[in-house]
């Protein structure tokens, strides 16, 4: 009877101690799951936390983009890049649109306020430089004294009336020595001067008078040749 009395007692102790006994194993448990979450943790074991949506465009702004291995680059956009001008170049409302070489040859890093673009040259049917992203859907376009950084995703200009020294230089030219436009009518003297055949003399005008210094006589018309005698029969 006693013995059983005590077996009763035993069983009851362990079932009232259970929960705590299974809290004191779980608490470290649960240390050693945070303890493998924290960055140092991730550092030693070489994973890297997931970052959050905006973390990651924060990364993909600043991450180089100075290559692309699908971009084939030709023998005549090589010759466009040679006319491509990079640097620091001012634009419209306080902007400034950054050009730069890319690591290969052939390729351009443009860059203005939160835009960055790794470019290559397309050719123009127009004669103006052109380059383009089509994966972020951007172009850069290079007139003779202006450039403009346009996002065709975006349907806007980015920056505009950006200038390199060149395209100032070429800007002032334009001023002082402005190019006819082909849509200007040319002036008769021009249209005249074009039509007649080179080496061709200028005749004079059909109402022209001619004079004669003073002191002197016109000269005198030529004598009628004399008429023929009559034949007579």
């Amino acid at each position: 009877m006693q013995a059983t009395l005590i077996g009763a007692a035993a069983a009851l102790w362990i079932a009232a101690a259970a929960p705590a006994l299974a809290q004191t194993v779980t608490a470290p448990a649960e240390k050693k799951s945070q303890a493998a979450s924290s960055p140092a943790a991730n550092k030693a074991s070489g994973t890297k936390p997931a970052l959050a949506r905006s973390a990651q465009k924060a990364v993909e702004e600043v991450t180089p983009i100075d290559d692309d291995p699908s971009i084939k680059i030709s023998d005549a956009d090589l010759e466009i890049a040679k006319q491509v001008y990079v640097g620091d170049m001012p634009c419209e409302l306080g902007a400034t649109v950054k050009v730069r070489g890319a690591r290969r040859t052939g390729l351009f890093v443009v860059s203005t306020k939160g835009y960055r673009f790794l470019m290559h040259p397309v050719e123009s049917r127009t004669g103006a430089i052109r380059l383009e992203d089509p994966k972020r859907g951007a172009m850069w376009l290079q007139l003779g004294n202006k450039s403009m950084l346009m996002s065709q995703k975006l349907g806007r200009r980015l920056a505009d009336e950006c200038q390199s020294p060149q395209q100032i230089t070429f800007a002032e030219e334009l001023k002082r020595n402005p190019r006819p436009s082909i849509l200007d009518a040319p002036t008769p003297a021009q249209a005249g001067a074009a039509a007649q055949p080179p080496g061709t003399p200028a005749s004079a005008p059909a109402s022209a008078t001619v004079t004669f210094p003073a002191g002197s006589s016109a000269p005198a018309a030529p004598a009628p040749a004399p008429e023929s005698p009559a034949r007579t029969n």
